[in-house]
This record gives structure tokens, C-alpha cells and sequence, in this order.
């Protein structure tokens, strides 16, 4: 007969208990290019603490989301058919005030990332970016820091500590919002009309808002207002 005294103690695999799994985090990605939603899907499922919980590819799926399920952090584009990301921001938060956000953009995050900031999200990564630094952004964000890049975290901090002045920093900068939302889309060529529409406001306040505009950029005319848009939107352009 064995004698299993003399056998060293030890536990086998089959006995020892099984180490509980941490809960991963559950993600919602917001952005209308359904290629983009994909990618970063795959990017986050193969990770053992990360599961996409759902996707929008709107404003309002974004919303309707948020208000029926729990998530961890929210992925959101800032260029959606149905509402502005920098105000999609402000619903989430209003609607969910403990919800991290971080922005996927292909905009440049020196024109956007103090905007998306100050409407409440917590990071700003552009879409170029490769997948250990998205990964490495969405960690970030989880934990509770902020993530930007490292060139727009000294301008942060430059904003901060005063060094940027009105005659070094780019005169957008000095439009709200609202305004700036405005500005953009008098940059792709819609008219008072057309962007009282898409932004649901009364043409009396588009106009006011456009005269905000001129005034804050230097400019008479509405003319010039459009010549200064258009080529604003073109210098994005090339240096994206």
C-alpha cells in the first residue's frame, strides 16, 4: 500500500482554487464610419480586461446607449451626422456624469483637444495613431488620468500657466463652442439658412452668432468671414 504520508505536500492544479477573472470593462464606441468601428472592435475584444458593449454610429444611438446600459468609457468621434461631438459630450456627461470619455478624431487635436477637455472627456487621440497607443490611451483614461499627446500636454500646461497669450494663440481659439461649431460649417459652405437647420437654432441666432464670429476673428464682411473660414478649413486639411 502507498503510503501518501511520506509523499511531499503540494497541491495539484486540479485542487487548487481558480483565481477569479477580473470583470472586464465594457466599452461603447461612437463613430459613423462603420470600417472604423470594426477596427477598434477587434483592437479591444482581443484584450482580456476590454469587451465592446455596443456601438453607435450617431448622436442619438450614442444617447440612447449610454441611458440603457452601464459602460466604463465611451469611445466618440468628434463628426457625426446628427450632432456636433463637442455637444454629444456635453449629453453624455449631463446624462451620465461619471462616464469617461475619450475622443477618437481625425482632426487635429491642437485645434480640438483643449475643446473636448473643457466639455468634459478625458482624453483625445487622433485616428492615425497606431493600436498599442489607442490600447494604451484607453488604459489611461480607465485609471482616471488624462491622455493627450505628449506636444499637446505642454500646450496644456502653457494654457495653464498663462504663457499663451491672445497674440500667439490661433484667433479660433477664442470662439465658444457654439461658435466655433458655427465657423465650421460656414467653412464647408453652408449658408445661415442651412446651418439654423442642422443646428436646430433660429436664423436670428445663427446671425448673431456669426457676427460673434467676425468680431472675435477681426473681420467686416461676410465675405471675408467665408474667404477666412474656407481657408482655415483647407490649412486643416493639409495638415492632417
Amino acid at each position: 500500500m502507498l503510503d501518501v504520508g511520506c509523499l511531499p505536500h503540494f497541491k495539484t492544479p486540479l485542487t487548487m482554487p481558480a483565481k477569479p477573472q477580473p470583470a472586464r470593462k465594457r466599452l461603447l464606441i461612437v463613430d459613423d464610419h462603420p470600417m472604423m468601428r470594426t477596427g477598434l472592435a477587434q483592437l479591444i475584444d482581443n484584450e482580456a480586461d476590454l469587451k465592446v458593449c455596443a456601438e453607435a454610429d450617431n448622436a442619438s444611438q450614442a444617447i440612447t446607449a449610454v441611458a440603457k446600459q452601464k459602460f466604463d468609457l465611451a469611445l466618440v468621434d468628434l463628426s457625426l451626422p446628427d450632432k456636433n461631438g463637442l455637444e454629444l459630450i456635453k449629453d453624455l456627461r449631463t446624462l451620465n456624469p461619471e462616464l469617461p470619455i475619450l475622443v477618437v478624431s481625425m482632426h487635429d487635436e491642437m485645434i480640438y483637444a483643449e475643446r473636448v477637455l473643457r466639455a468634459g472627456a478625458r482624453g483625445y487621440i487622433m485616428k492615425q495613431e497606431g493600436g498599442q497607443k489607442f490600447l494604451q490611451a484607453i488604459r489611461r483614461v480607465l485609471a482616471g488620468q488624462i491622455f493627450v499627446s505628449e506636444k499637446m500636454s505642454a500646450r496644456v500646461l502653457e494654457s495653464l500657466s498663462g504663457n499663451v497669450t491672445d497674440s500667439t494663440a490661433s484667433p479660433v481659439r477664442r470662439l465658444s463652442d457654439r461658435e466655433f461649431e458655427v465657423f465650421q460649417l460656414i467653412s464647408q459652405g453652408f449658408g445661415t439658412s442651412n446651418i439654423a437647420t442642422r443646428l436646430h437654432l433660429s436664423i436670428k441666432t445663427v446671425e448673431v452668432h456669426r457676427a460673434n464670429i467676425k468680431q472675435k476673428l477681426n473681420l467686416t464682411t461676410a465675405t471675408e468671414l467665408v474667404r477666412y473660414a474656407v481657408r482655415w478649413l483647407d490649412a486643416q486639411g493639409k495638415g492632417s
